[in-house]
């Protein structure tokens, strides 16, 4: 795999500090049971990097002491941790908002099969992954079988209440393009996918989020060796939009990485930039206990573009929810054809 930093560290952009911490994002490990190309993970059914139960113990102590609302868990498949489960429970018993970025096909795993019953029972908000809602483009992108899988998956949480009116179980869908372009426009794409999804397969959700590919780990790998880096690289660039900067997630997020240590953002964690926590050179979740991260710089690099391009993007989606056609450009990188909505996934 081609390393991607070497490539990113030199940047322009504008220096970013963090406000008040509200949400942890815990990576509980880089096994998956799909290896999905656009990943900034890398992660696989052969990454054995797991979280342990001390740090995970770790992790609901940094949530009571510091107060902090939401966890955030993701990985890899975050449920395959062994510890999931409990950390889910604890958290919950404490109040916290718990997400879940689950990839669906893990709800009909062999030994998951009352997964989807226990995120339910515990209120747990779910981030799913379907980067369309044709069956080929995703089979395409993330394997044979993937697409039913999901739809299969998605229909047990509806079952289950998801997405129901006044069932306070929220469930939300991401998006990612197949290549290195920018994502279309999130609200009339969550459109398309809410009138499709209902329309030829019963499936309900609550929102899209439409997030940009970044220029790390499997999918920068990729663009090097297609030799379509550099113009990715200027594609984000030239789409960047100031005031984007003001909502980026680094600013009230940090991420945790399976051993505890802590970064600023998910992407920073898959370049090893550890986060700057009173000049500790690689901060780890016990130093949180005793420091509040308010006010710090945020460790910045070239791919931070991906985060400020067009409509902006983030865990949570577009950080612009109406953004002008101008802003999203149309071209395509060099060698990549830019294809409708419905077929970029």
């Amino acid at each position: 795999m081609h390393a991607t930093l070497p490539l990113l560290a030199a940047t322009d952009f504008p220096p970013i500090r963090r406000r008040s911490l509200d949400t942890l994002q815990v990576n509980l490990g880089y096994k998956c049971n799909q290896s999905c190309l656009h990943c900034h993970v890398a992660a696989s059914p052969q990454r054995t990097e797991m979280m342990d139960a001390e740090t995970i113990a770790l992790v609901l102590r940094v949530l009571r002491e510091r107060r902090i609302a939401t966890l955030d868990l993701t990985g890899g498949a975050p449920e395959l941790n062994l510890h999931f489960r409990s950390l889910v429970r604890q958290a919950r018993a404490s109040g916290v908002r718990v997400i879940d970025r689950c990839n669906l096909t893990i709800l009909s795993e062999p030994g998951q099969e009352d997964l989807a019953a226990f995120l339910a029972e515990h209120g747990v908000e779910i981030t799913a992954s379907l980067p369309c809602y044709s069956p080929a483009n995703v089979d395409r992108q993330r394997g044979d079988g993937v697409f039913e899988r999901s739809i299969a998956g998605l229909r047990q949480l509806n079952a289950l209440g998801y997405a129901s009116a006044g069932s306070g179980l929220v469930l939300n869908l991401v998006y990612n393009p197949q290549g290195p372009v920018l994502p279309p426009p999130q609200g009339p794409l969550e459109a398309d996918y809410k009138r499709e999804l209902l329309l030829h397969f019963g499936i309900r959700f609550d929102h899209l989020f439409a997030l940009t590919n970044m220029p790390v780990q499997r999918f920068g790998s990729t663009l090097v060796s297609k030799g379509s880096f550099g113009a990715y690289m200027q594609l984000l660039r030239s789409s960047y939009r100031a005031e984007n900067l003001d909502t980026v997630m680094c600013r009230s997020l940090l991420s945790v990485d399976w051993q505890g240590h802590l970064y600023d953002c998910d992407f920073n964690q898959m370049l090893g930039l550890p986060a700057s926590l009173a000049g500790q050179a690689r901060p780890h979740l016990r130093d949180l206990l005793g420091q509040d991260p308010a006010g710090t710089d945020i460790r910045i690099a070239d791919h931070c573009y991906g985060c400020t391009a067009g409509q902006g993007s983030s865990c949570g989606g577009a950080l612009e929810a109406e953004v002008p056609a101008a802003a999203v450009p149309q071209q395509p990188v060099q060698g990549v054809q830019r294809q409708p909505a419905q077929e970029q996934a």
